[in-house]
């Protein structure tokens, strides 16, 4: 981190304070440590790559070049970040379609419930709303067990 304040022109107090280069102030406020910095001012903090993106205007990619390293990208790179990409979407069209039938479930439940609410009691469609509302109920657990199952609690 001192190399990096060493090409901006900043120098560390001998408490290793710096004024901090993203806010106005008249103290330092800045704290550097070996490889991140914090400033207790504005917030800000994080490590070299960070420093440097918001000095420079640079994304991460930039920063890291602009520090001397290398970003090589061979077909198996390419091969696993189109893999994550494909996985995420499978991911989020299954969490569409769970959305979907748990609407359809919750839909089903008030529906069921209130013509069973509207019914004369032991009826048929008393009965009939009774047996599908406990259909419906039984299905709506598995349903949200399958919901915290894909990440959603």
């Amino acid at each position: 981190m001192q190399d990096i304040l060493v090409r901006y022109g900043m120098q560390m107090d001998r408490k290793g304070f710096i004024n901090c280069p993203f806010h106005q102030e008249k103290s330092n406020s800045m704290k550097i440590y070996n490889s991140s910095y914090y400033c207790f001012g504005c917030g800000k903090g994080g490590d070299i790559f960070t420093f440097v993106q918001e000095m420079d205007g640079l994304t991460f990619k930039e920063a890291f070049r602009e520090l001397g390293g290398e970003y090589k990208s061979d077909f198996s790179t390419y091969m696993k970040i189109d893999k994550a990409k494909h996985n995420r979407q499978k991911l989020e069209k299954k969490r569409e379609q769970l959305k979907q039938e748990i609407d359809l479930n919750n839909s089903l439940i008030s529906v069921y419930r209130n013509w069973r609410d509207k019914a004369t009691p032991m009826s048929q469609t008393w009965i009939d709303c009774t047996n599908r509302l406990q259909y419906q109920l039984y299905k709506h657990e598995i349903l949200e067990g399958r919901w915290s199952e894909i990440g959603f609690k």
